[in-house]
């Protein structure tokens, strides 16, 4: 099914974590998202393990990609 409207569509997290990091860099990043995982050794691999068990912090992640995209 088709979600022409839905700007997550088709992204996959790591995909999504990969452009925030070329977009911003991790020191932005982790002072738009105040999170550990991206401000103390930040790597896209840690980020995902948090994110994923993480609801809340998934949410703020997706919300900046899609503010930034447009």
């Amino acid at each position: 099914m088709e979600q022409p409207n839905n700007p997550l569509h088709g992204k996959t997290l790591e995909a999504i974590m990969v452009y925030l990091v070329s977009y911003y860099g991790w020191e932005e990043l982790g002072s738009r998202i105040r999170i550990n995982c991206f401000r103390i050794n930040p790597s896209i691999k840690s980020s995902l393990v948090f994110l994923r068990r993480t609801p809340w912090a998934r949410k703020e992640v997706e919300d900046l990609y899609i503010e930034t995209i447009k």
